[in-house]
């Protein structure tokens, strides 16, 4: 589950109990003003439900840091501190160019290529993960640092299985796109056998297609 933590604290221990194995944090800065600006709410708040998912023994949890130019970029090693006392894994993710204005992306959009060189010197092992974009694990002596880049990356979609359910529950083959999503909550509420949500899923399986291909597409023949 992918979450912005702010109810876990109350939650992760039933959470656990009815079968959830593990969790993602977004929690972009440890500032409580920036917190607040990105996210809305109290910082507290979501610091406390990643505590709470660690004491329920969800695992892994990872914290998703979406980083920022010059919002968040300067807090990287205070989050690589904050992963390293709270028994996480930090992600460090690229700003995407999707759903944003090229004013908003042109903005607040940082490579990570050089913090992911100064991640190498530092990491006595780094480790690939072939089948998620080829994305790299930093070991770093406390904590583990994964860098994920955008989609341009041909690698992101690549080998892709992941299907996600939305809080308002419907099926996601695609990350990126809302063009695609199947219902499945209103046939479960209304007594769908195992059959039938077989289907459903089959279904939404269909439905998937790489994301890059799709847009590279497009603008070929576009």
């Amino acid at each position: 589950m992918t979450t912005n933590g702010t109810h876990l604290k109350g939650l992760a221990k039933d959470l656990k109990a009815a079968g959830l194995k593990r969790v993602n944090v977004s929690l972009p800065t440890l500032d409580p003003e920036v917190f607040n600006a990105v996210m809305g709410g109290d910082l507290q708040d979501a610091i406390d439900g990643v505590r709470a998912a660690v004491e329920a023994e969800l695992r892994p949890v990872k914290v998703n840091m979406l980083v920022l130019k010059n919002v968040n970029d300067g807090e990287i090693d205070k989050m690589i501190e904050f992963a390293a006392e709270t028994g996480t894994i930090l992600q460090l993710i690229e700003l995407e160019p999707i759903n944003l204005s090229k004013g908003y992306y042109e903005r607040y959009h940082l490579g990570l290529g050089e913090i992911a060189q100064k991640l190498e010197k530092l990491a006595s092992e780094t480790r690939v993960r072939k089948y998620m974009q080829k994305r790299r694990v930093y070991t770093l002596p406390k904590v583990k640092v994964e860098v994920i880049r955008p989609i341009e990356n041909t690698e992101f979609c690549a080998n892709c299985t992941r299907l996600r359910v939305t809080s308002d529950g419907k099926l996601k083959p695609c990350l990126m796109r809302k063009d695609n999503l199947v219902d499945i909550l209103t046939p479960m509420r209304n007594g769908a056998d195992d059959r039938k949500l077989t289907e459903i899923f089959i279904e939404a399986v269909k439905k998937r297609q790489p994301y890059y291909g799709a847009t590279q597409t497009a603008k070929i023949t576009a």
